[in-house]
Protein backbone atom coordinates (compact mmCIF):
# COMPACT_ATOMS: atom_id res chain seq x y z
CA UNK A 1 0.00 0.00 0.00
CA UNK A 2 1.70 3.18 -1.25
CA UNK A 3 -0.29 6.00 0.35
CA UNK A 4 2.26 8.68 -0.54
CA UNK A 5 2.00 7.88 -4.23
CA UNK A 6 -1.79 7.66 -3.98
CA UNK A 7 -2.03 11.18 -2.55
CA UNK A 8 0.00 12.54 -5.46
CA UNK A 9 -2.15 10.69 -8.00
CA UNK A 10 -5.46 12.00 -6.57
CA UNK A 11 -4.27 15.50 -5.65
CA UNK A 12 -7.10 17.13 -7.64
CA UNK A 13 -9.80 15.25 -5.69
CA UNK A 14 -11.03 16.57 -2.30
CA UNK A 15 -9.56 14.41 0.48
CA UNK A 16 -9.56 14.31 4.28
CA UNK A 17 -6.80 13.13 6.61
CA UNK A 18 -7.87 14.71 9.92
CA UNK A 19 -7.81 11.66 12.24
CA UNK A 20 -11.16 12.43 13.89
CA UNK A 21 -12.94 13.05 10.59
CA UNK A 22 -11.37 9.95 9.03
CA UNK A 23 -12.55 7.91 12.02
CA UNK A 24 -16.06 9.34 11.64
CA UNK A 25 -16.17 8.35 7.98
CA UNK A 26 -14.88 4.88 8.88
CA UNK A 27 -18.06 4.21 10.88
CA UNK A 28 -21.59 3.13 10.07
CA UNK A 29 -24.39 1.93 12.37
CA UNK A 30 -22.46 -1.21 13.33
CA UNK A 31 -23.02 -0.30 16.99
CA UNK A 32 -26.57 -1.68 16.78
CA UNK A 33 -24.77 -4.97 17.46
CA UNK A 34 -22.73 -5.38 20.66
CA UNK A 35 -20.81 -8.14 18.87
CA UNK A 36 -19.81 -5.90 15.94
CA UNK A 37 -19.07 -3.05 18.33
CA UNK A 38 -16.51 -5.22 20.10
CA UNK A 39 -15.02 -6.55 16.88
CA UNK A 40 -14.94 -3.39 14.78
CA UNK A 41 -14.30 -0.52 17.20
CA UNK A 42 -10.64 -0.28 16.14
CA UNK A 43 -11.38 -0.20 12.40
CA UNK A 44 -10.18 2.99 10.68
CA UNK A 45 -9.21 4.14 7.20
CA UNK A 46 -6.02 6.06 6.37
CA UNK A 47 -7.61 8.66 4.10
CA UNK A 48 -11.02 9.72 2.81
CA UNK A 49 -11.67 10.87 -0.76
CA UNK A 50 -14.83 12.74 -1.85
CA UNK A 51 -15.07 12.75 -5.66
CA UNK A 52 -17.41 15.35 -7.15
CA UNK A 53 -18.16 13.55 -10.41
CA UNK A 54 -17.61 10.28 -12.22
CA UNK A 55 -14.24 11.35 -13.68
CA UNK A 56 -12.85 12.01 -10.20
CA UNK A 57 -14.31 8.74 -8.93
CA UNK A 58 -12.60 6.80 -11.74
CA UNK A 59 -9.34 8.61 -11.00
CA UNK A 60 -9.47 7.49 -7.35
CA UNK A 61 -10.41 3.90 -8.19
CA UNK A 62 -7.61 3.65 -10.74
CA UNK A 63 -5.06 5.20 -8.39
CA UNK A 64 -6.00 2.77 -5.60
CA UNK A 65 -5.53 -0.13 -8.03
CA UNK A 66 -2.15 1.19 -9.16
CA UNK A 67 -0.90 1.79 -5.61
CA UNK A 68 -2.55 -1.30 -4.09
CA UNK A 69 -4.61 0.69 -1.59
CA UNK A 70 -7.77 -1.04 -0.24
CA UNK A 71 -10.92 0.93 -1.09
CA UNK A 72 -14.21 0.88 0.82
CA UNK A 73 -17.21 2.73 -0.63
CA UNK A 74 -19.41 4.77 1.69
CA UNK A 75 -22.87 6.18 1.04
CA UNK A 76 -24.41 7.77 4.12
CA UNK A 77 -23.17 5.15 6.57
CA UNK A 78 -26.62 4.06 7.75
CA UNK A 79 -26.02 0.30 7.32
CA UNK A 80 -26.17 -1.94 10.40
CA UNK A 81 -23.89 -4.80 9.34
CA UNK A 82 -20.58 -2.90 9.18
CA UNK A 83 -20.92 -2.85 5.37
CA UNK A 84 -19.08 0.48 5.00
CA UNK A 85 -16.29 -0.09 7.52
CA UNK A 86 -12.74 -0.43 6.11
CA UNK A 87 -11.45 -3.61 7.74
CA UNK A 88 -8.11 -3.35 5.92
CA UNK A 89 -7.69 0.42 6.31
CA UNK A 90 -6.76 2.23 3.13
CA UNK A 91 -9.16 4.69 1.50
CA UNK A 92 -12.83 5.37 2.18
CA UNK A 93 -14.57 6.60 -0.97
CA UNK A 94 -17.25 8.96 0.36
CA UNK A 95 -19.87 9.56 -2.34
CA UNK A 96 -21.73 12.36 -0.58
CA UNK A 97 -20.72 14.89 -3.28
CA UNK A 98 -22.09 12.74 -6.12
CA UNK A 99 -25.71 13.47 -5.23
CA UNK A 100 -27.40 14.76 -8.38
CA UNK A 101 -30.75 13.59 -9.68
CA UNK A 102 -29.77 13.31 -13.33
CA UNK A 103 -33.12 12.70 -15.02
CA UNK A 104 -36.75 11.96 -14.20
CA UNK A 105 -38.48 9.87 -16.85
CA UNK A 106 -41.96 8.48 -17.21
CA UNK A 107 -41.67 5.59 -14.75
CA UNK A 108 -38.01 5.82 -13.70
CA UNK A 109 -35.44 8.16 -12.16
CA UNK A 110 -31.70 8.31 -12.86
CA UNK A 111 -29.45 9.51 -10.03
CA UNK A 112 -25.88 9.56 -8.81
CA UNK A 113 -25.12 7.09 -5.99
CA UNK A 114 -24.85 9.71 -3.24
CA UNK A 115 -28.33 11.14 -3.84
CA UNK A 116 -30.42 10.99 -0.65
CA UNK A 117 -33.66 9.06 -1.07
CA UNK A 118 -35.86 11.84 0.32
CA UNK A 119 -34.18 14.35 -2.01
CA UNK A 120 -34.89 12.10 -5.00
CA UNK A 121 -38.58 12.09 -4.10
CA UNK A 122 -38.57 15.89 -3.83
CA UNK A 123 -37.56 16.01 -7.48
CA UNK A 124 -39.89 13.24 -8.71
CA UNK A 125 -43.10 14.22 -6.87
CA UNK A 126 -43.82 17.30 -8.99
CA UNK A 127 -44.08 14.83 -11.90
CA UNK A 128 -46.63 12.77 -9.94
CA UNK A 129 -44.16 9.97 -9.16
CA UNK A 130 -42.27 8.61 -6.14
CA UNK A 131 -39.79 5.87 -5.26
CA UNK A 132 -41.34 2.44 -4.76
CA UNK A 133 -39.42 1.52 -1.62
CA UNK A 134 -36.86 2.84 0.84
CA UNK A 135 -35.31 2.00 4.22
CA UNK A 136 -36.60 3.66 7.39
CA UNK A 137 -33.52 5.94 7.15
CA UNK A 138 -35.22 7.60 4.13
CA UNK A 139 -34.15 11.11 5.13
CA UNK A 140 -30.45 10.24 5.39
CA UNK A 141 -29.76 7.10 3.30
CA UNK A 142 -28.29 7.32 -0.21
CA UNK A 143 -29.62 5.43 -3.20
CA UNK A 144 -26.23 3.81 -3.89
CA UNK A 145 -25.88 2.65 -0.30
CA UNK A 146 -29.42 1.28 -0.35
CA UNK A 147 -28.68 -0.84 -3.43
CA UNK A 148 -25.23 -1.99 -2.27
CA UNK A 149 -26.11 -2.70 1.37
CA UNK A 150 -29.88 -2.96 1.68
CA UNK A 151 -32.49 -5.52 0.72
CA UNK A 152 -35.88 -3.77 0.90
CA UNK A 153 -37.95 -1.92 3.47
CA UNK A 154 -40.86 0.51 3.40
CA UNK A 155 -42.77 -0.39 0.23
CA UNK A 156 -41.76 -4.06 0.26
CA UNK A 157 -45.25 -5.09 1.36
CA UNK A 158 -46.34 -4.19 -2.17
CA UNK A 159 -43.20 -4.37 -4.32
CA UNK A 160 -41.08 -7.10 -2.72
CA UNK A 161 -37.34 -6.69 -2.21
CA UNK A 162 -34.52 -5.14 -4.19
CA UNK A 163 -33.56 -8.64 -5.36
CA UNK A 164 -36.89 -9.00 -7.20
CA UNK A 165 -36.78 -8.48 -10.96
CA UNK A 166 -37.76 -4.93 -11.91
CA UNK A 167 -37.03 -3.19 -8.60
CA UNK A 168 -33.68 -1.93 -9.93
CA UNK A 169 -33.72 -0.93 -13.61
CA UNK A 170 -30.05 -0.25 -14.30
CA UNK A 171 -26.74 0.18 -12.47
CA UNK A 172 -23.62 1.80 -13.87
CA UNK A 173 -20.46 0.71 -12.06
CA UNK A 174 -16.69 1.02 -12.14
CA UNK A 175 -14.58 -2.11 -11.85
CA UNK A 176 -11.24 -2.02 -10.02
CA UNK A 177 -9.33 -3.81 -12.75
CA UNK A 178 -6.68 -1.32 -13.85
CA UNK A 179 -5.31 2.20 -13.62
CA UNK A 180 -8.09 3.12 -16.05
CA UNK A 181 -11.09 1.28 -14.62
CA UNK A 182 -13.61 -0.52 -16.81
CA UNK A 183 -17.08 1.05 -16.63
CA UNK A 184 -20.05 -1.29 -17.05
CA UNK A 185 -23.78 -0.68 -17.53
CA UNK A 186 -25.68 -3.53 -15.90
CA UNK A 187 -29.34 -4.42 -16.35
CA UNK A 188 -31.56 -7.45 -15.85
CA UNK A 189 -29.97 -10.37 -14.03
CA UNK A 190 -26.52 -8.78 -14.32
CA UNK A 191 -27.55 -6.27 -11.63
CA UNK A 192 -27.19 -9.10 -9.08
CA UNK A 193 -23.43 -8.86 -9.55
CA UNK A 194 -23.31 -5.53 -7.74
CA UNK A 195 -26.56 -5.26 -5.75
CA UNK A 196 -26.33 -6.22 -2.06
CA UNK A 197 -22.61 -6.88 -2.53
CA UNK A 198 -21.36 -4.30 0.02
CA UNK A 199 -19.22 -2.68 -2.69
CA UNK A 200 -17.02 -5.78 -2.99
CA UNK A 201 -17.54 -6.22 -6.74
CA UNK A 202 -17.53 -2.66 -8.06
CA UNK A 203 -18.25 1.00 -7.34
CA UNK A 204 -21.74 2.21 -8.28
CA UNK A 205 -21.55 5.45 -10.27
CA UNK A 206 -25.16 5.84 -11.42
CA UNK A 207 -28.50 4.10 -10.87
CA UNK A 208 -31.88 4.01 -12.53
CA UNK A 209 -34.80 3.09 -10.30
CA UNK A 210 -38.49 2.48 -11.05
CA UNK A 211 -41.10 4.94 -9.81
CA UNK A 212 -44.71 4.49 -8.71
CA UNK A 213 -47.55 7.02 -8.92
CA UNK A 214 -47.28 9.44 -6.01
CA UNK A 215 -50.20 9.37 -3.56
CA UNK A 216 -51.08 10.93 -0.22
CA UNK A 217 -50.19 8.49 2.58
CA UNK A 218 -51.99 8.14 5.91
CA UNK A 219 -50.50 6.57 9.06
CA UNK A 220 -52.76 4.35 11.17
CA UNK A 221 -52.21 2.48 14.42
CA UNK A 222 -54.69 -0.23 15.40
CA UNK A 223 -54.52 -1.70 18.92
CA UNK A 224 -55.42 -5.31 19.77
CA UNK A 225 -55.94 -7.07 23.11
CA UNK A 226 -53.59 -9.91 22.09
CA UNK A 227 -50.48 -10.30 19.97
CA UNK A 228 -52.18 -13.18 18.14
CA UNK A 229 -55.00 -10.92 16.93
CA UNK A 230 -52.49 -8.27 15.82
CA UNK A 231 -50.41 -10.79 13.85
CA UNK A 232 -53.45 -12.19 12.05
CA UNK A 233 -54.61 -8.67 11.18
CA UNK A 234 -51.17 -7.71 9.85
CA UNK A 235 -51.08 -10.80 7.65
CA UNK A 236 -54.61 -10.13 6.38
CA UNK A 237 -53.70 -6.56 5.43
CA UNK A 238 -50.58 -7.70 3.59
CA UNK A 239 -52.68 -10.22 1.63
CA UNK A 240 -55.37 -7.68 0.64
CA UNK A 241 -54.35 -7.08 -2.96
CA UNK A 242 -56.90 -4.32 -3.46
CA UNK A 243 -55.45 -2.12 -0.71
CA UNK A 244 -52.69 0.32 -1.63
CA UNK A 245 -50.33 0.03 1.35
CA UNK A 246 -46.77 1.26 1.92
CA UNK A 247 -45.98 -0.66 5.12
CA UNK A 248 -47.50 -3.08 7.64
CA UNK A 249 -45.69 -3.58 10.97
CA UNK A 250 -46.86 -5.56 14.03
CA UNK A 251 -45.44 -4.89 17.49
CA UNK A 252 -45.74 -6.46 20.91
CA UNK A 253 -47.11 -4.31 23.73
CA UNK A 254 -43.64 -4.22 25.31
CA UNK A 255 -42.36 -2.05 22.43
CA UNK A 256 -44.82 0.80 23.06
CA UNK A 257 -42.71 2.61 25.73
CA UNK A 258 -39.88 3.07 23.21
CA UNK A 259 -42.10 4.98 20.77
CA UNK A 260 -42.20 8.03 22.99
CA UNK A 261 -43.98 10.57 20.81
CA UNK A 262 -46.63 8.03 19.86
CA UNK A 263 -46.98 6.67 23.41
CA UNK A 264 -50.09 8.76 24.24
CA UNK A 265 -51.92 6.87 21.50
CA UNK A 266 -50.78 3.37 22.53
CA UNK A 267 -52.90 1.63 25.20
CA UNK A 268 -50.95 -0.13 27.96
CA UNK A 269 -50.65 -3.89 27.55
CA UNK A 270 -51.97 -4.04 23.99
CA UNK A 271 -50.21 -5.17 20.83
CA UNK A 272 -50.59 -2.91 17.82
CA UNK A 273 -50.33 -2.73 14.05
CA UNK A 274 -48.73 0.27 12.33
CA UNK A 275 -49.98 0.73 8.77
CA UNK A 276 -49.14 3.24 6.05
CA UNK A 277 -52.06 3.36 3.62
CA UNK A 278 -53.08 5.50 0.66
CA UNK A 279 -55.57 8.10 1.83
CA UNK A 280 -58.39 6.51 -0.18
CA UNK A 281 -57.64 3.11 1.46
CA UNK A 282 -57.44 4.35 5.07
CA UNK A 283 -61.14 3.81 5.73
CA UNK A 284 -60.96 0.21 4.54
CA UNK A 285 -57.89 -0.44 6.74
CA UNK A 286 -59.74 0.96 9.75
CA UNK A 287 -62.83 -1.15 9.02
CA UNK A 288 -60.78 -4.33 8.65
CA UNK A 289 -59.07 -3.62 11.96
CA UNK A 290 -62.39 -3.20 13.74
CA UNK A 291 -63.73 -6.40 12.19
CA UNK A 292 -60.61 -8.23 13.46
CA UNK A 293 -61.28 -7.13 17.04
CA UNK A 294 -59.06 -4.07 17.18
CA UNK A 295 -59.65 -0.34 17.38
CA UNK A 296 -57.93 2.49 15.56
CA UNK A 297 -56.07 4.60 18.11
CA UNK A 298 -54.33 6.89 15.62
CA UNK A 299 -55.19 8.02 12.12
CA UNK A 300 -53.17 10.99 10.90
CA UNK A 301 -55.76 12.23 8.42
CA UNK A 302 -58.10 12.95 11.35
CA UNK A 303 -55.54 14.89 13.43
CA UNK A 304 -55.20 18.65 13.61
CA UNK A 305 -52.18 19.92 11.71
CA UNK A 306 -50.34 20.91 14.91
CA UNK A 307 -50.78 17.47 16.48
CA UNK A 308 -49.73 15.78 13.25
CA UNK A 309 -46.58 17.89 13.02
CA UNK A 310 -45.42 16.62 16.44
CA UNK A 311 -45.34 13.00 15.29
CA UNK A 312 -42.58 11.38 13.23
CA UNK A 313 -43.83 9.55 10.13
CA UNK A 314 -44.87 5.95 10.71
CA UNK A 315 -41.99 4.61 8.63
CA UNK A 316 -39.70 5.97 11.35
CA UNK A 317 -41.40 3.57 13.78
CA UNK A 318 -40.75 0.60 11.52
CA UNK A 319 -37.90 -1.63 10.38
CA UNK A 320 -34.69 -0.74 12.20
CA UNK A 321 -35.94 2.63 13.36
CA UNK A 322 -37.83 0.62 15.98
CA UNK A 323 -34.48 -0.71 17.18
CA UNK A 324 -32.93 2.76 17.08
CA UNK A 325 -35.68 4.22 19.27
CA UNK A 326 -35.24 1.41 21.79
CA UNK A 327 -31.44 1.81 21.79
CA UNK A 328 -31.78 5.50 22.60
CA UNK A 329 -33.57 4.56 25.82
CA UNK A 330 -31.79 1.30 26.69
CA UNK A 331 -28.22 0.66 25.44
CA UNK A 332 -28.58 -3.05 26.26
CA UNK A 333 -31.09 -3.53 23.45
CA UNK A 334 -30.06 -5.15 20.19
CA UNK A 335 -32.03 -7.06 17.56
CA UNK A 336 -32.22 -9.98 15.17
CA UNK A 337 -33.56 -10.31 11.66
CA UNK A 338 -35.76 -13.38 11.40
CA UNK A 339 -37.60 -14.93 8.48
CA UNK A 340 -40.96 -16.43 9.43
CA UNK A 341 -41.67 -18.60 6.38
CA UNK A 342 -45.00 -19.75 5.00
CA UNK A 343 -47.06 -21.71 5.77
CA UNK A 344 -48.14 -20.84 9.27
CA UNK A 345 -46.48 -17.46 9.85
CA UNK A 346 -48.64 -16.65 12.87
CA UNK A 347 -47.99 -20.00 14.54
CA UNK A 348 -44.21 -19.57 14.25
CA UNK A 349 -44.34 -16.00 15.53
CA UNK A 350 -46.46 -16.91 18.54
CA UNK A 351 -44.30 -19.92 19.39
CA UNK A 352 -41.13 -17.79 19.44
CA UNK A 353 -42.92 -15.15 21.47
CA UNK A 354 -43.95 -17.78 24.03
CA UNK A 355 -40.40 -19.18 24.19
CA UNK A 356 -38.63 -15.81 24.62
CA UNK A 357 -41.24 -13.50 26.14
CA UNK A 358 -39.89 -10.16 27.40
CA UNK A 359 -36.34 -11.14 26.42
CA UNK A 360 -37.21 -10.57 22.75
CA UNK A 361 -40.45 -8.60 22.21
CA UNK A 362 -42.01 -9.27 18.81
CA UNK A 363 -41.63 -6.82 15.93
CA UNK A 364 -42.79 -7.94 12.47
CA UNK A 365 -42.60 -6.40 9.00
CA UNK A 366 -44.82 -7.92 6.31
CA UNK A 367 -43.42 -8.09 2.78
CA UNK A 368 -43.98 -9.79 -0.57
CA UNK A 369 -41.89 -12.80 -1.59
CA UNK A 370 -42.39 -13.69 -5.24
CA UNK A 371 -45.96 -12.42 -5.12
CA UNK A 372 -46.89 -14.12 -1.83
CA UNK A 373 -47.13 -12.69 1.67
CA UNK A 374 -43.92 -13.03 3.67
CA UNK A 375 -42.83 -11.85 7.07
CA UNK A 376 -39.60 -10.63 8.63
CA UNK A 377 -39.14 -10.32 12.35
CA UNK A 378 -36.90 -7.70 13.92
CA UNK A 379 -37.38 -8.59 17.60
CA UNK A 380 -35.80 -6.33 20.20
CA UNK A 381 -33.36 -8.54 22.07
CA UNK A 382 -32.32 -7.69 25.63
CA UNK A 383 -28.62 -8.43 25.29
CA UNK A 384 -26.81 -10.17 28.14
CA UNK A 385 -23.94 -12.21 26.64
CA UNK A 386 -22.80 -13.26 23.19
CA UNK A 387 -23.33 -16.87 24.24
CA UNK A 388 -26.97 -16.19 25.07
CA UNK A 389 -27.42 -14.31 21.79
CA UNK A 390 -26.15 -17.38 19.92
CA UNK A 391 -28.60 -19.54 21.91
CA UNK A 392 -31.48 -17.27 20.88
CA UNK A 393 -30.39 -17.52 17.24
CA UNK A 394 -30.20 -21.32 17.48
CA UNK A 395 -33.62 -21.43 19.13
CA UNK A 396 -35.16 -19.61 16.16
CA UNK A 397 -33.46 -21.80 13.60
CA UNK A 398 -34.35 -25.00 15.47
CA UNK A 399 -37.98 -23.91 15.20
CA UNK A 400 -37.90 -23.29 11.45
CA UNK A 401 -37.23 -19.54 11.55
CA UNK A 402 -33.97 -18.72 9.69
CA UNK A 403 -31.83 -15.83 10.94
CA UNK A 404 -30.21 -13.18 8.72
CA UNK A 405 -27.57 -12.45 11.30
CA UNK A 406 -26.98 -8.71 11.95
CA UNK A 407 -24.10 -9.59 14.28
CA UNK A 408 -21.85 -10.63 11.39
CA UNK A 409 -20.12 -8.29 8.95
CA UNK A 410 -19.71 -10.61 5.95
CA UNK A 411 -22.07 -11.09 3.03
CA UNK A 412 -22.39 -14.83 3.55
CA UNK A 413 -22.93 -14.87 7.32
CA UNK A 414 -25.58 -12.16 7.06
CA UNK A 415 -27.97 -14.69 5.59
CA UNK A 416 -26.69 -16.70 2.62
CA UNK A 417 -24.50 -19.07 4.65
CA UNK A 418 -22.94 -20.13 1.37
CA UNK A 419 -20.79 -18.75 -1.42
CA UNK A 420 -22.58 -16.81 -4.15
CA UNK A 421 -20.75 -18.15 -7.23
CA UNK A 422 -22.13 -15.37 -9.46
CA UNK A 423 -20.76 -12.57 -7.27
CA UNK A 424 -17.48 -14.39 -6.59
CA UNK A 425 -16.85 -15.07 -10.28
CA UNK A 426 -17.62 -11.47 -11.16
CA UNK A 427 -15.34 -10.17 -8.38
CA UNK A 428 -12.42 -12.20 -9.75
CA UNK A 429 -12.74 -10.24 -12.99
CA UNK A 430 -13.77 -6.83 -11.66
CA UNK A 431 -11.41 -6.73 -8.65
CA UNK A 432 -8.48 -9.05 -9.42
CA UNK A 433 -6.34 -7.71 -6.56
CA UNK A 434 -9.13 -8.06 -3.99
CA UNK A 435 -8.90 -4.38 -2.97
CA UNK A 436 -12.61 -3.60 -2.86
CA UNK A 437 -13.92 -3.70 0.73
CA UNK A 438 -11.60 -6.54 1.84
CA UNK A 439 -12.93 -8.92 4.47
CA UNK A 440 -16.62 -8.65 3.59
CA UNK A 441 -16.76 -11.56 1.11
CA UNK A 442 -15.55 -14.74 2.82
CA UNK A 443 -15.41 -16.67 -0.45
CA UNK A 444 -12.64 -14.41 -1.74
CA UNK A 445 -10.43 -15.24 1.24
CA UNK A 446 -11.54 -18.82 1.84
CA UNK A 447 -13.84 -20.50 -0.75
CA UNK A 448 -14.02 -23.62 1.45
CA UNK A 449 -15.02 -21.78 4.64
CA UNK A 450 -17.07 -23.76 7.17
CA UNK A 451 -20.19 -21.69 7.87
CA UNK A 452 -20.69 -23.48 11.16
CA UNK A 453 -18.21 -21.11 12.84
CA UNK A 454 -17.80 -17.30 12.75
CA UNK A 455 -15.37 -15.80 10.25
CA UNK A 456 -12.72 -13.35 11.48
CA UNK A 457 -10.88 -11.20 8.96
CA UNK A 458 -7.13 -11.51 9.73
CA UNK A 459 -6.65 -7.78 10.34
CA UNK A 460 -9.12 -8.01 13.26
CA UNK A 461 -7.49 -10.96 15.02
CA UNK A 462 -5.18 -8.66 17.02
Amino acid sequence: MDLAALKIDIAEVPTEENPQLVLQKSRDFYWYSPVLKRQLDSVKADIVARPRNEDELLLVVGACFKNEVPLTVRGSGTGNYGQAMPLAGGLVLDLCNMNRVIEVKNGTVVAEPGAILADIDKVTRPTGQELRMFPSTYHTASIGGFIAGGSGGVGSVRWGGLRDVGNIVRVKMAAMDGSIPTVLDLSGRDINRVSHAYGTTGVITEVEMPLAPAVEWVDLITAFPTLEAAVHHGEALAAADGLLLKNVAVMDAAIAPYLRRHKPYLPDGEAFVVTIAASFAAGDVAALGKRAGGRVVLRTDTLEAEARSRLPPAFELSWNHTTLRALRMDPDITYLQVLYPQPGIAGKVLKMSALLGEEAPTHLEFVRFDGAVGCFGLPLVRFTTEERLDEIIALHEDNGCPIFNPHRYTLEEGGMKQTDPLQLGFKRRSDPKGLLNPGKMIAWDDPDFDYGRPYLFPSLSA
